[in-house]
């Protein structure tokens, strides 16, 4: 550990370490016992998709988001990722015989067009989100954002935007270790990629691999696209951020502006006919965040307000989880954004840029290989010896937890993830190719299924009080009716909405302020 980050460790007071506080928002598709996509709509009995504060859903009609609150501790957020799972799966049981797929690489897929976009009713906002979904399908197709994950959300207190970025910066140089440590989809169903260039591998009937794959979700089959790949963000500072985003948002896209806004039928096609329609659009490993107000732009309220916090969106469905993560996996990812925070964060260049999407596209594709290496500075290095480097560094971060907290659980997760970085079988990514070799024949569909079936199994065992169940049928409810007073209150039609919301005006322009503290 460099002195500085020492220096910098030791001027973080327990009360502020204490301070730390994360969330979870996890992905999953809703599929049938024969392992496709269940094609039916978003269950009433969930709630609004819309309004509901713990369930909503992402792309498709057929893919929920469960989503905790921010907690000061990885356990009490894993409690109520917990909870919000057993009243969904007690809910799809009380319907049928879905359940929810625990991988992340998609189940068995119909044609691209029959996958259903997500709906969220009648009001501006709810058809806005609806558009937005239909313009992803036309520019990257359906199949693509079927795929899941979980996001981690992260703040610490008293960290200005500035310091923000400085982790942003340090996370995208080191993301390859997390992709390493927890990739879980090394296989997926010869669906999600028919008629598509690949390179990957054959195994068993109707199953594809990589043999040394970590997460296929993060590689090149994952969210990829040539026109983001002409986008070359920078993270120095929330003012170049901002203009980046900004000309991407405001560019016109020739391929884009062909697909039109409307078809001929008047039915919107997407938002808009820039590079971006919305800022969500950009893909990105990590994204600086900030509560937003109804209406306002994710982009507006970053350059009014600062960085509030980190989304983390590299992390795959660990299919070994009832719920796709567990606490020693979090306290990890805990201890790395610090590390992250504290280190030395010099300002990013286009060659490192373009550094670092090689390194992230091979340790996706080959993570796992023997002597793996990857580039740093112009130079090779292994990605074991930069993974031990940088497991070393979180050592004493995870000591200084650990003090402030009680335990050695930090310290515990460190070691976990040196004992990996030494023994690769050990790894999810290996884990579940061990799985779906020696138990389900080389089917990648097989393995997932048993595995969806027991997970569901297990969260409906799972005690739930009748104050659990109520407490989730008024928010239910209450999301239902929140909904309706939407739709009621909206008098502007829609066409005037959306070119307000997509106006450039809207983004903040010319304000040049950097948010000091957040």
């Amino acid at each position: 550990m460099s002195s500085r980050l020492q220096e910098r460790l030791g001027a973080l007071s327990a009360a502020r370490l204490k301070g730390m506080r994360r969330g979870i928002e996890k992905e999953s598709l809703r599929a049938l016992p024969d392992g496709k996509l269940a094609l039916t709509p978003h269950p009433l009995a969930l709630g609004s998709a819309l309004t509901h504060p713990h369930i909503t859903t992402d792309f498709s009609e057929s893919q929920l988001e469960l989503i905790t609150g921010v907690h000061a501790s990885a356990e009490s957020a894993l409690e109520e990722l917990t909870r919000v799972h057993q009243f969904t799966y007690r809910v799809l049981a009380s319907l049928g015989d879905e359940r929810l797929w625990v991988s992340s690489m998609p189940c068995g897929l119909p044609t691209d067009e029959t996958i259903p976009i997500g709906r969220y009713g009648s009001s501006n906002v709810g058809r806005a989100k609806s558009v937005y979904r239909m313009g992803l399908s036309h520019r990257y197709g359906r199949r693509m954002q079927t795929i899941s994950g979980i996001h981690y959300n992260w703040s610490l207190p008293d960290v200005s935007s500035e310091q923000y970025f400085a982790l942003i910066r340090n996370f995208r140089r080191h993301a390859f270790l997390l992709l390493y440590l927890f990739g879980a989809s090394p296989a997926l169903c010869s669906s999600f990629v028919a008629g598509r260039p690949h390179e990957l591998q054959p195994l068993g009937d109707g199953s594809m691999f990589m043999p040394h794959g970590t997460s296929l979700r993060m590689g090149r089959l994952g969210y990829q696209s040539d026109a983001q790949a002409s986008l070359a963000v920078s993270y120095n500072s929330l003012e170049g951020y901002g203009a980046s985003l900004q000309d991407a948002l405001t560019r016109p896209w020739p391929a884009y502006e062909a697909i039109g806004i409307r078809n001929l039928g008047g039915d919107y096609n997407q938002l808009g006919t820039s590079l971006l329609q919305i800022e969500n659009e950009f893909y990105g490993t990590i994204r600086p965040k900030r509560v937003i107000n109804p209406g306002e732009r994710p982009l507006h309220a970053l350059r009014e307000r600062g960085v509030e916090y980190v989304e983390v969106r590299l992390m795959d469905l660990d299919p070994f989880e009832p719920v796709g993560i567990n606490a020693q996996t979090m306290r990890f990812l805990d201890v790395f954004l610090l590390q992250c925070l504290l280190s030395d964060s010099p300002a990013d260049t286009p060659q490192e840029i373009a550094e670092l999407a090689h390194n992230q596209h091979l340790t996706a594709a080959r993570g796992r290989e023997p002597g793996l290496q990857l580039l740093r500075g112009g130079r090779e290095v292994g990605l074991a010896d930069w993974g031990i480097e940088l497991v070393e560094q979180c050592g004493p971060i995870a000591a200084a937890l650990d003090a402030a907290s009680g335990g050695t659980q930090h310290a515990d997760a460190v070691q976990a993830a040196m004992a990996a970085l030494q023994n690769s079988g050990s790894l999810p990514s290996a884990r579940v190719l061990a799985a779906v070799e020696e138990q389900h024949g080389n089917s990648f569909i097989g393995f997932v299924r048993a595995q969806s079936e027991q997970t569901r199994a297990t969260l409906l065992a799972l005690p739930f009080s009748a104050e659990q169940q109520a407490e989730f049928e008024r928010m239910t409810e209450e999301s239902i009716q929140e909904q309706k007073r939407i739709e009621a209150a909206d008098t502007m039609p829609f066409e005037i909405y959306r070119e307000q919301y997509v106006s450039p005006a809207r983004l903040g322009i010319g304000r040049g302020r950097v948010a000091v503290a957040a």
